[in-house]
């Protein structure tokens, strides 16, 4: 199975890039030396550690939490949008750890969304359901999931009762969250519909309690026997009575449906897809996608170990993977953000900051039509399933916003409280090895910001045209070097600044930079 045998070469810079790009959102230039020489191995091993759960989302008028109150009717609109932006301050804030990719996954996987679900402690209590298991046991996560308050509000769990069977859970839990479409029928549905009847949430919008959850009541469960199709062996799942009836079918019914081998395979393109590239070939779906999902049967569908060979695989290090996927709104925003070190302030310390600087993420990102927690269907965002895929991200009302992610960065900033998160061209060329030779600057450039390679005709344009504005190359050396040698000089640096803004805005247009 070579397409899944681990990668043995170190990792050059190129390959240390391309798996933080794909595992987190976007690359520090810290992680990029961290991560360059070590083994694939070594480098899953630091992704895939477990960091410790983030401090809640904080109302930005009285810095207190509000996941644990009742409901606040008044200002709802304000803590949705303050939960949206403090995920957005996670994931930008992130170590060099899988996990908020992962969280990202799922919730596009198991998808819940606040234009249905209003209710910000329900939408925080799914969060944190989606983080415990995000690496952990995918059977305990779709249980969870399925007496999530949350879901049971999203996909009509809670109106599923005996004699008026609400089948919308059920289906979604076959067609989208475990086996897929084709591998089930109508009687399937129905009959899993009955196994999950008698589910409840609470505190619903409750402006009294703080408390949300769900409970099982016995006498609104169906307790007959459920029989399945020929797509599930003719099983039939017994009916049960009593206080723990809800649980013990529950726990029948995702048996029955993970035992089906397609049940692996499904979820396992789904990291393909989002981790990899969105084309599953003949070749692919025989070498890596079997390989992996007996990998997920074989450890009772514990999630870690796919995600740690699909991570360190030879096909993952393959070079036609490099930027064969589009950069979602998220990666490239946060991206851009984390790549020239421009972190959010701690929301501690600045809760306006923090607020301004995430408002940026989740208002630009639901522009781009990746709005968190606020997905149009349960399908999920289009460019994870539609014909198309990743190119759907752009189009002609994203592109334009795609280049003012990163024009903005450079020419005005943002502001974060008394600051402003800006990239600095002029100290950004500073880190590089030899700022002064424009051919070596563009050079490292290019292997930085780029998840492939350019031809010489693009260099010499961004040398000639961009950089240098028809001057020969060799007149860089020598503004550089007075610059260098008058940092305080405002006439010299600036001469150095204007060239290099040019210079950025046009590399973070090009489609080099919306890859990855």
């Amino acid at each position: 199975m070579p397409l899944i045998s681990q990668f043995s070469k170190p990792l050059s810079t190129q390959q240390a890039t391309h798996l933080l790009r794909r595992a987190t959102f976007g690359v520090l230039p810290t992680q990029i030396k961290q991560f360059s020489g070590i083994s694939a191995d070594a480098a899953t091993k630091i992704l895939l550690q477990i960091p410790s759960i983030p401090a809640p989302p904080l109302n930005p008028d009285t810095g207190k939490t509000f996941h644990d109150q009742s409901f606040d009717q008044v200002n709802q609109g304000k803590l949705q949008n303050a939960f949206k932006q403090w995920f957005c301050g996670v994931a930008a804030n992130q170590q060099a750890t899988l996990i908020e990719k992962m969280v990202l996954f799922w919730q596009n996987h198991f998808v819940v969304a606040f234009n249905t679900v209003n209710d910000t402690r329900y939408m925080y209590d799914y969060y944190a359901i989606l983080r415990k298991n995000a690496l952990g046991n995918f059977k305990t996560m779709v249980i969870e999931i399925t007496k999530c308050p949350a879901m049971l509000q999203y996909l009509n769990g809670d109106s599923n009762e005996v004699g008026k069977p609400n089948e919308n859970y059920a289906r979604e839990l076959m067609e989208l969250f475990t086996i897929g479409r084709g591998n089930y029928n109508e009687d399937d549905v129905k009959a899993a519909a009955k196994v999950l009847t008698g589910w409840k949430d609470f505190g619903y919008r409750d402006e009294k309690n703080a408390a949300v959850g769900s409970n099982f009541t016995a006498t609104k469960h169906d307790s007959t026997n459920k029989q399945f199709s020929n797509f599930y062996q003719n099983t039939v799942i017994q009916g049960k009575t009593g206080a723990t009836s809800g649980d013990l079918e529950l726990n029948d019914l995702v048996d029955m449906i993970l035992k089906q081998p397609e049940t692996a395979r499904f979820i396992v393109r789904k990291f393909y897809r989002f981790f990899v590239n969105f084309d599953i070939t003949p070749q692919i779906e025989n070498e890596f996608i079997e390989p992996l999902a007996a990998i997920f049967r074989q450890n009772n569908y514990n999630i870690l170990p796919v995600i740690s060979t699909l991570l360190q695989s030879e096909h993952f290090f393959d070079n036609s993977i490099r930027a064969c996927i589009i950069k979602s709104p998220l990666d490239l925003i946060i991206g851009t953000f984390r790549f020239f070190n421009q972190l959010p302030p701690d929301s501690t310390k600045d809760l306006a900051g923090f607020y301004d600087y995430t408002t940026f993420i989740n208002n630009l990102s639901s522009v781009l039509q990746q709005a968190v927690f606020d997905q149009p269907t349960v399908f999920g965002w289009k460019p994870y399933y539609d014909t198309g895929f990743y190119e759907i991200w752009i189009n002609s009302t994203t592109l334009a916003f795609r280049s003012y992610v990163t024009d903005v960065l450079i020419y005005q900033g943002i502001k974060t409280g008394n600051t402003r998160a800006q990239i600095d061209t002029v100290t950004f060329a500073q880190s590089m090895t030899t700022p002064s030779d424009p051919v070596k600057l563009l050079d490292e450039l290019t292997a930085n910001l780029f998840a492939t390679d350019i031809v010489q005709k693009q260099k010499d344009f961004l040398i000639d045209t961009v950089l240098m504005a028809g001057v020969p190359r060799y007149e860089w050396y020598n503004i550089w070097i007075d610059f260098a040698n008058n940092p305080t000089n405002t006439m010299k640096k600036n001469a150095v600044k204007g060239r290099l803004d040019l210079l950025m805005i046009f590399m973070l247009r090009m489609a080099e930079y919306q890859m990855m």
